[in-house]
């Protein structure tokens, strides 16, 4: 008989690991707490990796595809210093195909595909351990077991709990984003200062980071040492307010780089947050994690292509019908938290250089990863 599988999450590594099964015939619940698939922005866009989110599309049958929809050109960086004056220029060559960008959007319709979601079904629980398998408990109120959940609930997972009591820890790092819509007639002037990829501003112990999506959409980050209730006496909804403050923050920075912030409509908080590097837990037999559930780290660029190449990589081990499927788990297990505490400590020392007391830190990170 076949295991009973179920995933939590519909974000792109649920996705990998329920498609890349799919691909091999296994049948797979995946269940996402989501009513629907559009019922809110799916975020900006992501570099996917040749040797991770590239490597897990591949396993998944989707690499062409991902070809045809990936933006080569937003590999671009461009880094100003606070007055303007452009510090680096990198443009990628015409076959340069190791970071290309695709709109989180476009990443998970391509990967939902043909896969059944269960969509609205929220779970506030994972039991291990019962005599029917793993018990999985639903908001409204229901419950079912399966041989094997797979957390891919991202950071405030509900799975995690299952296999560890340890949860995130606030940085000291915050993030606002902000949108500029239809660039390329409403702000000509920010489009040419984006340019076909990113540009990224450094200060003392702040950025600001503009990306382009697809559809002449551009994403604003502005990053910044602050205490986690930054916005306890804002209200959040108020988009002027939080444009004044962050302005405040900002202030003396060139104009045009300010415009970033001044055009945006709307602003969301996101206080960065991260598992300890290295993590692990004792193995707990039904039951794994994957992705930002499994090792939280700093947003920059590895989280989702790790949540993908793990996702592909269990399900190629399950599909693979092993004898013991608790032993493969507990093999995957054993990879991925090598392969992620590598990355942990890459990207939790990337944050401390690129919102630094010293913003040469950033430039000197940048020239490191991307050498002229």
């Amino acid at each position: 008989m076949r295991h009973r599988i179920a995933v939590v999450g519909g974000g792109p590594g649920g996705l990998t690991f329920a498609r890349v099964l799919h691909r091999h015939g296994h049948p797979v619940t995946v269940l996402e707490r989501d009513p629907a698939r559009d019922v809110r922005p799916p975020g900006g866009t992501l570099d996917l990796h040749e040797g991770l989110g590239q490597l897990a599309l591949d396993k998944a049958g989707l690499l062409a595809e991902f070809g045809a929809l990936s933006r080569s050109e937003g590999q671009a960086m461009r880094i100003l210093d606070t007055d303007g004056t452009v510090l680096r220029d990198w443009r990628p060559g015409p076959d340069e195909r190791a970071n290309p960008e695709i709109d989180r959007g476009q990443l998970r319709d391509l990967l939902l595909g043909p896969l059944y979601v269960q969509w609205g079904r929220g779970v506030t629980q994972v039991v291990p351990g019962t005599r029917d398998g793993v018990l999985v408990r639903f908001a409204d109120g229901r419950q079912e077991a399966f041989d094997l959940v797979v957390g891919a609930d991202g950071a405030w997972s509900r799975v995690r709990p299952a296999v560890s009591a340890v949860t995130p820890h606030y940085t000291g790092v915050t993030a606002v984003e902000t949108s500029l819509g239809d660039v390329y007639t409403r702000h000509r002037d920010l489009a040419r200062l984006v340019g076909d990829g990113s540009v990224a501003v450094y200060g003392v112990n702040r950025s600001l980071v503009a990306q382009r999506n697809s559809g002449g959409h551009v994403k604003v980050y502005a990053k910044f040492r602050a205490p986690l209730d930054w916005l306890a006496d804002l209200d959040p909804a108020d988009a002027g307010a939080v444009r004044s403050s962050l302005l405040a923050l900002f202030d003396g920075w060139a104009a045009p780089v300010l415009d970033l912030l001044r055009q945006g409509t709307a602003f969301v908080h996101r206080p960065v947050h991260t598992l300890p590097v290295s993590r692990t837990w004792a193995h707990v037999p039904g039951v794994t994690l994957l992705g930002d559930a499994a090792h939280l780290m700093p947003p920059l660029g590895a989280g989702a292509n790790l949540a993908m190449l793990e996702g592909a990589e269990l399900a190629e081990t399950v599909a693979a019908g092993p004898a013991d499927l608790d032993e493969a788990v507990r093999a995957f297990e054993e990879r991925m938290w090598a392969r992620a505490g590598r990355w942990a400590k890459i990207t939790t020392a990337g944050l401390e250089r690129l919102v630094s007391p010293d913003p040469a830190e950033a430039l000197a990170l940048f020239d490191q990863v991307q050498p002229s």
